[in-house]
């Protein structure tokens, strides 16, 4: 795209009355980070939350780092903080989620903003801009891969859609200057792929928001209308098809009392099963964290879960996890802290649950928020991209990405 086609930042920007860009200290003795990606909605999950948590770190840690977000929106605006929305239609169906179309118009505005270096979330829109914008500018883009493409392509339209997903998928990712991904079994899909030079660096969690001392649990069974003798699970997430929350209702049914399942983002209008308790999307990460801390166990059912931030959450809070032996879940929990289920049938996910109550859950409970403090404070996270945004931008060799076995 030629300079002459871009278009004024007055042009493409309306600010709202009282509104300004916020930016943080810009400084030149640190650098423009600019993230964008299209998973970024009023009801997102660990995209959002790990942005998010980024954008509160730098502003703490590293306040020379001038840090912007773009995201799609319902409107083309500067928010506070940094935030940068971009006009685009919501997704029928697609829970508050919006669908960048026009490639241009994003390149435009990260183009206009003139990043230093620039993180994309995802491989469609935004991230085909972040690399075009890049090209043009000269700066280094980074690609994290939060969402595995061809799984999701293969959930939703059939098997015949594995290879051709693939394909694209490795495409994109192979002109980043450095792959991302928050697991190993993300960098051993994206080697399948035929995306071999990947950095495995996982995300973290807010040790103070989730704690186990916000429960409350004779409160919240109270409020629910369950007796003491409730064994209560919670899951917390979309109600989207590959998080698999069909099995996990199974599961409960065939187990019966005492179990219950709380389903916080599923909608409180949402009926699943006697034996299950549906309530809104949390937006207040303390409120969140004070019903998953009232629970007695978090269970999660998606085997193909790049990586899991509500698990450690969950963890943070002091429960127990139940989940599959695979994907990012499985990297997460072992018999330490939880139990893993052997599939991600119903009956395997049941058996998972009633194994776990047979075991002593105050010992696990503590195991977990060990661990949570122990490996998956957000300062490893986010040292770990300073460090290789340095790399990139200082023109040091790259080293060797984390091997698959680590």
């Amino acid at each position: 795209m030629s300079d002459a086609a871009v278009p004024k930042f007055a042009d493409m920007i309306r600010l709202e009355p009282g509104e300004a860009p916020e930016f943080g200290a810009a400084g030149r003795a640190g650098f423009h980070l600019l993230d964008t990606t299209m998973m970024f909605a009023p009801r997102s999950g660990g995209v959002k939350r790990y942005l998010l948590a980024k954008n509160g770190w730098l502003r703490r840690h590293r306040p020379d780092v001038r840090h912007t977000l773009v995201v799609p929106g319902p409107k083309t605006a500067v928010g506070p903080g940094g935030l940068v929305s971009i006009a685009a239609a919501r997704l029928p169906f697609g829970d508050s989620y919006r669908m960048p179309t026009n490639a241009m118009k994003w390149e435009s505005m990260l183009r206009l903003l003139e990043p230093d270096v620039i993180e994309a979330g995802d491989v469609f829109v935004p991230g085909r801009a972040a690399l075009d914008a890049g090209e043009a500018l000269g700066a280094p883009v980074v690609g994290y891969c939060h969402t595995d493409a061809a799984a999701l392509a293969v959930l939703h339209l059939g098997d015949w859609a594995h290879a051709p997903a693939m394909r694209r998928w490795a495409d994109a990712y192979r002109r980043f200057d450095r792959v991302v991904a928050p697991s190993r079994h993300m960098a051993a899909r994206l080697a399948e792929a035929g995306v071999r030079r990947v950095d495995v660096l996982p995300l973290g969690v807010d040790l103070e928001t989730f704690d186990p001392g916000r429960a409350d649990r004779a409160g919240l069974r109270r409020r629910l209308g369950l007796n003491a003798r409730t064994r209560l699970l919670v899951f917390a997430g979309r109600p989207a098809r590959e998080k698999n929350i069909e099995a996990l209702v199974c599961a409960v049914e065939r187990l019966g009392d005492p179990y219950r399942l709380l389903l916080v983002g599923a909608g409180r209008d949402a009926r699943y099963s006697p034996h299950v308790i549906a309530l809104d999307y949390e937006r207040d990460p303390v409120r969140l964290a004070e019903l998953m801390a009232g629970c007695d166990a978090f269970v999660h059912g998606n085997p193909n879960e790049p990586f899991g931030l509500v698990v450690l959450e969950a963890m943070a809070a002091g429960l127990p996890v139940m989940g599959p032996a695979a994907g990012g879940v499985g990297e997460l929990i072992d018999e330490t802290v939880g139990q893993r289920a052997a599939g991600a049938e119903p009956a395997d996910l049941a058996e998972a649950i009633d194994a776990l109550f047979a075991r002593d859950l105050s010992v696990l409970s503590a195991a977990a928020r060990r661990r949570a403090e122990a490996r998956h404070g957000w300062n490893a996270t986010f040292e770990g991209l300073m460090r290789l945004y340095g790399e990139l931008l200082h023109g040091g060799t790259r080293p060797e990405a984390l091997p698959l076995s680590a």
